[in-house]
């Protein structure tokens, strides 16, 4: 199974599931294509007034579905279409959605989790829940926008630990550190969030969309172009030893053996600002 986004809409309210039995919730290529699917028909559906986005079974996300990687990840241009078109694209989609939205976090929520929850307006999440971004333990970086996506919103200290040290936090310090808005025992974070959901749907509509655009236009300003500037040169390292047999051993269920001679094609020039 490939996973699916679930799109459902009960008078002014949303919700958006991320559904991939099995694997937590995964995101599939397909699954980051419906994403984007979902949130552009909702940016067009002037009767929604607040999204409740959430997880199946009692996870949020656990990242990326790695069983997918060696079919794309080792050949540069493949990589960047997956992050630019693909992944940018449902989670662009989700910012440019002028619809408050509401995170309900349980479980899981690491590396593509971490990055959909970032582009919600409110994050509400179970005591249970975990935080991170481990995949320096597979072998890559983080794509640019997605990684200025989370500095944004999980800080810069934050954002170095879990690239750099593959740190995984609690709902508890990730409160602490200003990611989420409410941390309550597992059973209790869904009906919190539907109430919240519900207190946002009766305020006015208008006046959220335009709080919406004036908060994204301050938090672009000026950033934009380096971004993309960065995003062209970014994804050279497809074909190195180090990212290859990241993604290997996880799909093999073992550890990876990281050695200098892989470093060698991940250097700062191919993550340089210079245009190709």
């Amino acid at each position: 199974m490939a996973g699916a986004v679930l799109l459902e809409v009960k008078g002014s309210l949303a919700f958006v599931t991320l559904s991939h039995p099995g694997k937590f919730n995964a995101m599939s290529r397909a699954m980051w294509r419906e994403l984007r699917a979902a949130f552009e028909r909702l940016q067009q559906a002037g009767d929604v007034r607040c999204v409740l986005l959430r997880g199946e079974g009692g996870h949020f996300c656990a990242g990326g579905d790695i069983s997918e990687y060696a079919g794309f990840r080792f050949e540069e241009s493949a990589l960047r279409d997956f992050h630019e078109r693909d992944v940018w694209g449902g989670l662009r989609a989700m910012l440019d959605c002028d619809v408050p939205m509401v995170a309900q976090i349980d479980g899981n929520c690491m590396g593509a989790g971490l990055e959909i929850a970032s582009c919600c307006d409110i994050r509400i999440a179970g005591d249970s829940a975990k935080f991170g971004a481990p995949i320096a333990r597979l072998g890559f970086p983080m794509a640019p926008r997605e990684a200025a996506l989370v500095l944004r919103a999980a800080g810069e200290l934050t954002a170095r630990e879990m690239l750099l040290s593959a740190a995984v936090l609690d709902a508890a310090e990730m409160k602490r550190r200003g990611f989420l808005n409410q941390v309550l025992p597992a059973d209790e974070a869904g009906a919190a969030a539907m109430a919240c959901v519900e207190r946002c749907a009766v305020l006015a509509p208008g006046a959220a969309r335009l709080n919406k655009q004036a908060l994204r236009a301050l938090a672009q300003a000026g950033s934009e172009q380096a971004v993309m500037d960065l995003a062209a040169s970014a994804y050279r390292y497809a074909a190195s030893p180090e990212h290859r047999e990241g993604v290997t051993a996880f799909t093999e269920k073992r550890q990876p053996r990281f050695d200098g001679r892989a470093a060698e094609s991940m250097t700062t020039d191919s993550l340089s600002h210079e245009k190709p």
